[in-house]
């Protein structure tokens, strides 16, 4: 008989002045918490530290996808407020959302949106509500939506937000939250990953809504995660297989690309992949991709805390996560990072 693994197995103590409300001055100007499952230390460091923790024969993986401004506010005829945050575009004019209002929609209902355009409710899918609107979706969106702060930061989004939850290198647009691993790297340090011969390589994995939902069930198996959407290219794929070769780690800069790429090693060899994702990384996996993890601070009880338990050891990771709250990191989308490195047992290199 298996063990249950609770919910509450992965709760920690937060104290909410932690919870990062505003990045820092700079985005390199945060702190690094290293977490060596191997040997089983901790060391605190600062981001500029980083780079000298690579060799020249490793690889860093990114995620490039874009944030999308996803949150807008619409009227209904009767001119209640209806507050619509995009979960993503399905075509064109069409589009999953999540909606708040303070009466219920039904299909055929029409709002008034910014900018003098409209949508109607096509059909209720679960939790997500399916429109089509009298625009390009992604367009409309770009140019009237507001950028979707996480439900953590106690503030209205400002004219900051849209470079700073925002990676330097985000290029592909589908995402309605940051892959915020991603937002320490700066132009400066890109040239010391050069100036020291390390490669990089990405995949896209558009970040939904979702990601912020917390488990409801009990039994961690019992958990259903949404599906995103994902593309692990040939030429990263190759990439990968050279920094093998040379005895190289691939090192993923965030969950975001953990799940990527071991979805597409999912069936036993990593091979491009481009389609959906709905991978639950939890204690008891073995990894086959990824090697070391960059990774933010996650929300207690999250899926994103289970991958990392999964990657390190749960006692090993609330441990870290206790040393983080008396030390005063910073948490979450807008704070501090830890790299992370297993052991041997987390792997899967058959």
């Amino acid at each position: 008989m298996r063990a249950i693994m609770r919910r509450l197995d992965f709760h920690f103590d937060l104290p909410r002045e932690l919870i990062a409300q505003h990045p820092p001055a700079m985005r390199a100007a945060s702190r690094l918490l290293v977490l060596d499952a191997a040997a089983g230390t901790l060391r605190d460091l600062e981001f500029r530290d980083f780079v000298a923790l690579l060799r020249p024969e490793d690889l860093l993986v990114f995620n490039d996808t874009r944030v999308i401004p996803a949150r807008v506010f619409a009227r209904r005829s009767t001119g209640g407020r209806v507050e619509m945050l995009l979960e993503r575009a399905t075509s064109g004019n069409s589009a999953l959302l999540h909606v708040r209002a303070g009466k219920s929609l039904r299909p055929g209902s029409q709002l008034a949106l910014p900018g003098g355009h409209s949508a109607r409710l096509q059909s209720r899918e679960g939790a997500l509500f399916r429109f089509e609107f009298d625009c390009d979706v992604l367009a409309f969106f770009e140019a009237h939506g507001q950028m979707p702060l996480p439900p953590y930061i106690d503030r209205p989004p400002d004219a900051a937000d849209r470079e700073r939850y925002q990676t330097v290198y985000a290029r592909v647009p589908g995402a309605v939250a940051a892959p915020t691993a991603g937002l320490h790297f700066d132009a400066a340090t890109f040239a010391a990953l050069a100036a020291r011969g390390i490669r990089h390589a990405f995949v896209t994995l558009h970040v939904g809504a979702g990601t912020f939902q917390p488990l409801r069930e009990d039994d961690i198996e019992a958990h259903v995660m949404h599906a995103e959407t994902i593309e692990v290219p040939e030429a990263t794929c190759a990439a990968i297989a050279a920094t093998r070769a040379a005895g190289g780690r691939v090192i993923a800069i965030g969950t975001t690309v953990v799940r990527s790429l071991e979805s597409a090693a999912a069936a036993g060899k990593l091979a491009p992949l481009r389609g959906e994702t709905r991978i639950f990384i939890k204690p008891g996996y073995r990894f086959r991709v990824v090697d070391a993890l960059f990774t933010n601070f996650h929300l207690p009880e999250s899926t994103l805390l289970m991958l990392c338990a999964a990657f390190v050891g749960r006692e090993r990771l609330l441990a870290a996560y206790a040393h983080a709250v008396a030390a005063r990191y910073r948490f979450f989308s807008y704070g501090d990072a830890m790299f992370l490195t297993p052991d041997a047992a987390s792997m899967d290199r058959s």
